[in-house]
């Protein structure tokens, strides 16, 4: 009972600070306004990035112009892809030094003079490092007409083996001349070789990402505040008269990250509502998800404020860690800027921020997700509140 009055408390101190209460929930609604509807293409309410190609084709192998003109030069992507041709790979590298084309092909000398054992020549791509959206898109659509052209030739092989002991020389010349016919026919036909779409069942837009995106930020936030107030607790010897009295040490701690908890509840809550009411964003068909991965995400913020006030004993600490910790990990968690744009390595190393967990689950509840694909993103969010309160708990106690 005496947990639940202190919390009770340190929420109505932080919720009635007027300039809290706009940096904490009107700044945050204000820049998803901003940001929701300056940067909407990059959620893919437009079209996929058109790429520029760099193309050095050796020699005049048939399935490589086909591939070129048809495919690469072909309707289908004549939205997607623009094509350069070069005279030399040196070239082609300096075009990409010099951003003049995204991504590079390198198509070997007879790239297809062992199709009839049923293999093409490797192919060399080469990719612009901060481009690998691009990059990826392109080895897909090269993938797929190399895995078409690899089928139609075994298949090819297939037939004039087993029709070899019932047809005449000429009969199976012209038989060949028909199978060869129809394999540059299809390896050029007009297929969806790439097409857009989302991961769930709906596409999420700019304003719904920005959206998920600054709440995840902002809840973070709480972790430097919660330390503040621990701190400026014990500067004005407010803690130390608490411990005084018959009040126990665990219930004036768990009180405080109760107090930290609520707050960041009724954020979230209020932000929520504001931002559907206001800019009608959809936080998902089922909003029972968005309140669990929420509340999961408020005990890993609350739970970090109490790792924190316990390793940080000065104002002067708690903001320049507090600045530059919540602008790295918002960076790292893509609320900044997508996930998808990272290189691979940097996606890895995103894990390690607690609001990548929340952004991705709420942007996957947005799309449609299961509650399996939610399972794991809940679990860690409420293992690093939880192991955080307990370890920040004891070394609070020990003090």
């Amino acid at each position: 009972m005496k947990s639940l009055i202190i919390a009770w408390k340190d929420f109505k101190i932080r919720f009635t600070d007027r300039k809290g209460f706009f940096l904490m929930i009107l700044f945050p609604i204000l820049l998803t306004a901003i940001l929701g509807s300056a940067l909407s293409g990059v959620m893919g309410e437009e079209s996929l990035p058109k790429t520029t190609v760099g193309i050095f084709q050796n020699d005049h192998d048939q399935i490589a112009s086909t591939f070129v003109n048809d495919v690469l030069k072909g309707k289908e992507l004549n939205d997607l892809v623009s094509v350069k041709k070069v005279d030399s790979e040196k070239k082609l590298k300096s075009f990409l030094q010099d951003e003049k084309v995204d991504v590079g092909i390198v198509i070997p000398s007879t790239w297809s003079k062992d199709l009839q054992q049923g293999k093409l020549k490797q192919v060399k791509l080469i990719v612009d490092p901060g481009k690998e959206l691009k990059g990826t898109i392109i080895e897909t659509i090269l993938q797929t007409f190399v895995n078409r052209v690899d089928t139609i030739s075994s298949s090819t092989k297939i037939i004039l083996t087993n029709s070899a002991p019932f047809l005449s020389p000429s009969d199976m010349k012209d038989l060949s001349t028909q199978l060869i016919g129809s394999l540059e026919k299809v390896a050029s036909s007009n297929s969806n070789y790439v097409k857009q779409g989302s991961v769930g069942k709906k596409q999420v837009s700019g304003m719904q990402y920005y959206a998920a995106a600054m709440a995840a930020m902002f809840l973070l936030f709480n972790v430097m505040n919660g330390v503040k107030s621990f701190i400026n607790e014990r500067e004005t010897e407010t803690l130390a008269r608490l411990m005084s009295t018959p009040t126990s040490k665990f219930s004036v701690l768990v009180g405080k990250f109760l107090g930290i908890l609520y707050f960041v509840i009724a954020q979230f809550s209020i932000f929520l509502i504001v931002t559907h009411l206001l800019f009608q964003i959809n936080w998902g068909d089922n909003i029972l998800q968005t309140i669990l991965v929420a509340f999961a995400y408020s005990i890993a913020v609350s739970g970090l404020a109490m790792l924190f006030a316990a390793m940080i004993t000065n104002s002067k600490t708690a903001d320049t860690v507090g600045g530059i910790g919540v602008q790295v990990f918002s960076l790292l968690g893509g609320s900044m800027i997508p996930i998808t744009v990272f290189p691979k390595t940097l996606q890895t190393i995103s894990n390690i921020a607690p609001n990548k967990w929340a952004l991705s689950s709420f942007i996957d509840i947005m799309s449609g997700t299961t509650w399996d694909a939610l399972f794991l993103p809940m679990v860690v969010l409420l293992l690093i509140g939880m192991v955080s309160v307990t370890i920040g708990t004891w070394r609070l106690q020990v003090k």
